[in-house]
């Protein structure tokens, strides 16, 4: 039986540099993968299988000539399914969409065309990126979720049946499935990456890569946004082309939000030993007792569910009109009840959510003062048993709500099964939090 392929993982792009690895050759590995992977964990919607060898040849030769577009040239990558893509159809988890084929790219997509990266394949969401799954299983183990709603991103990276893959977070989408299924997940600060053409218009929204490894998913996003930019009216993620160097960090912030009230005894005590490892390392770790600063920042945070639940409600009010009045039978309860929610609030309400958040994101830039980054878990624990949910969002809600970079990193487990390390960064600090990231990560895989 195969098992998923992790740590130790070496990066695809070093590989491509370094002629260690040829772009055919990895899609077909990858192509192996998959044809072993799929029919137990049911990652892809839509595959481009020709297609993908053809632009993986063109790669091939492109490095061979030292051509290479960028360092992605020749990465088999997956897309998640809300996002558009002009040769497959993009289906956003929703029967309302079956058969839908976009005539054009969204800028993500663009992007990685762009860059050379051989797109696969569209990655199974949830139901409009949202809450109702779709039956995408968790390679590590198939009778639990892969989370979501990037659910066949990440499982797709974790069972090695692409390099990297696109997700989207509005919520947790990115950094949760990333957890619970043992691979890197980089939500960039709001405004990071171009949306355009994506189902992901929310005020928080963000998208984002899954990878195998911190380098590659650093290489997806910086190629994306050298090539169509950040969304209309921010700068962009900025950067260098090379993955930010390794920098220790002196002392990171151990965020204890809504979740620690059920926070599991293994993913405490994982967290715990983590924490004590960083600190042998030379990194001081402060909490909330001792740093006012943070204090503050947990107070603040502390309702992030329910903000970002109402902010989100309000603003779905369309398209999800439009859904309702064409097909309400064709949409789950979860989204009836979004519906409900958004036609119960007022604009007043609204605007009260998005002061709340406001005045959340102004005491977390407080912080920055007092350390490098923040630290906490990327879920309560381990991905639960069962297909019905896509589990517990607490813990990357208070990231979202705060529009800062966040990254997932693989580097702790709890009984056995993947949990990810949450690292939150500053505003216009998304490449020195993959530098502090980069340290963190070598230094608990040495631990």
């Amino acid at each position: 039986m195969p098992q998923p392929r992790l740590r130790p993982y070496l990066s695809r792009i070093q590989g491509f540099a370094a002629g260690r690895d040829s772009p055919r050759a990895v899609l077909e590995e990858c192509l192996e993968a998959l044809e072993g992977w799929e029919p137990r964990i049911g990652a892809f919607t839509a595959l481009g299988v020709e297609a993908a060898r053809r632009a993986a040849d063109g790669a091939t030769l492109r490095w061979r000539d030292g051509r290479a577009l960028s360092p992605i040239d020749g990465m088999p990558v997956g897309i998640k399914d809300t996002i558009e893509t002009e040769d497959l159809p993009t289906g956003m988890g929703s029967p309302l969409y079956d058969g839908y084929q976009p005539r054009f790219d969204a800028a993500s997509v663009q992007g990685l065309r762009e860059a050379g990266a051989v797109i696969l394949g569209k990655t199974v969401t949830t139901e409009f990126a949202s809450t109702e799954p779709r039956g995408t299983r968790n390679p590590w183990d198939t009778e639990r979720t892969p989370g979501g709603s990037s659910s066949g991103s990440a499982a797709a990276v974790a069972a090695g049946e692409v390099c990297g893959a696109l997700g989207t977070q509005v919520v947790g989408s990115i950094l949760r499935p990333s957890g619970f299924c043992g691979a890197y997940g980089f939500k960039p600060g709001v405004g990071g990456l171009n949306r355009g053409g994506s189902l992901d218009f929310l005020s928080q929204s963000c998208t984002g890569p899954i990878a195998a490894s911190l380098e590659d998913c650093w290489a997806m996003a910086i190629a994306i946004a050298e090539r169509v930019g950040g969304d209309p009216g921010y700068p962009g993620l900025g950067g260098p082309k090379a993955p930010p160097p390794a920098r220790r960090p002196e002392r990171l912030a151990l965020l204890r939000t809504a979740g620690w009230t059920v926070l599991e005894p293994q993913a405490q005590a994982a967290l715990e030993a983590a924490l004590e490892s960083l600190r042998r390392a030379g990194v001081e770790i402060l909490d909330a007792a001792t740093c006012p600063e943070l204090a503050a920042v947990e107070d603040a945070v502390a309702p992030a569910m329910e903000i970002v639940t109402r902010i989100n409600a309000w603003e779905w009010l369309w398209p999800l009109g439009s859904y309702m009045r064409r097909d309400p039978a064709g949409l789950s309860q979860a989204t009836h009840r979004r519906w409900e929610m958004a036609r119960s609030m007022t604009r007043a309400d609204y605007a009260m959510m998005l002061d709340r958040r406001q005045a959340a994101r102004e005491t977390f830039a407080c912080l920055a003062a007092r350390c490098d980054a923040v630290v906490s878990l990327t879920a309560p624990g381990a991905a639960p048993v069962g297909l019905g949910s896509t589990g517990n969002p607490v813990f990357v809600a208070p990231g979202s709500m705060l529009g800062v970079p966040a990254l997932a990193l693989p580097c702790l487990t709890a009984g056995g099964l993947p949990l990810g390390l949450q690292l939150l960064g500053f505003r216009d600090a998304d490449a020195t939090l993959f530098g502090h990231a980069a340290w963190v990560d070598r230094a608990l895989s040495a631990a």
